[in-house]
């Protein structure tokens, strides 16, 4: 009797990777609080990604254009996380897709780990060609899955966009708070010591003859 699962490796390295990318776009969509957990995929992703741009930024000679460069860091990385978990799920059902055999009819070429990612893509964002048809339950049980979970991401991302852009907004209120009280803690003992100096006596200027 043949086995379910072909190839047990793959499968579970797709599932995995699905697991993955499923629970960061959990805590960083639904979950209210603060997630203290060291490694994050969401987290690692901006590490990343900000010493990159923060690197590109540097080499700009202009301070204006640095500026607006760093400042258009939050919304651009926002739309790069969503790409990001697309690409981890399009990828983990392609893997699952290859453990399970690679059971899809495909005409003129032989089925492989390409033509399952390439039938995970097309089901993820819904192209609906048709050219790669799944054959065995398991792979329609995977198409359908993923439809189901391509779904149920959709309405979380606004949600996503609107916490990131609120967390950019108040991060930038923040550096500009800071920005304002360590100038002021500059001007204080300037203005402590113009205090603190006695009245300077000026000489009556003399009466002209």
């Amino acid at each position: 009797m043949p086995s379910v699962i072909p190839m047990p490796g793959p499968f579970a390295a797709g599932l995995i990777l699905f697991l993955v990318v499923i629970w960061d776009a959990f805590e960083a969509i639904i979950l209210p609080r603060r997630v203290t957990r060291r490694f994050r995929l969401t987290r690692a992703f901006y590490r990343i990604l900000w010493t990159l741009w923060k690197g590109a930024a540097a080499v700009i000679p202009s301070r204006r254009t640095r500026e607006a460069l760093l400042g258009f860091f939050g919304p651009i990385s926002l739309l790069i996380l969503v790409g990001v978990w697309a690409i981890g799920l399009v990828l983990s059902f392609g893997l699952m897709q290859y453990g399970a055999g690679s059971a899809v009819n495909v005409t003129g070429i032989a089925p492989g780990f390409w033509t399952d990612a390439y039938l995970s893509g097309t089901t993820f964002f819904t192209l609906g060609i048709g050219d790669v048809v799944p054959r065995s339950g398991l792979a329609r049980f995977l198409v359908v899955a993923e439809s189901g979970f391509r779904i149920g991401l959709r309405p979380g991302v606004p949600g996503c966009c609107y916490r990131v852009l609120a967390f950019h907004l108040w991060f930038l209120f923040q550096a500009r708070s800071e920005h304002l009280a360590s100038g002021q803690q500059r001007r204080q003992p300037a203005i402590r010591g113009r205090a603190a100096s006695p009245p300077q006596r000026y000489a009556r200027p003399a009466s002209a003859p």
